[in-house]
């Protein structure tokens, strides 16, 4: 498909998914790599608790509060 044809069904609202080979699709920086980290079992149950309050995943609330202090950090 030509690009043009591309941008006019694009333009028009129409679908383009089809057009498209999604397996290969990477968001730049936002790949993951796994990492272990080890917490004191004082802090896993107060991570444990707010994440039951909030209901998401541990795993969640950490990667939020990280990227928060990661924001902050560089904008200092």
């Amino acid at each position: 498909m030509k690009a043009k044809n591309f941008d006019k069904e694009f333009d028009e609202g129409q679908s383009v998914l089809r057009h498209l080979d999604l397996s290969k699709a990477r968001r730049p920086e936002q790949e993951q790599k796994r990492v272990n980290v080890d917490f004191p079992l004082w802090m896993l149950q107060s991570l444990d608790k707010e994440a039951k309050r909030l209901g998401v995943p541990r795993q969640s609330v950490i990667k939020v509060w990280v990227a928060e202090r990661l924001e902050k950090s560089i904008s200092n």
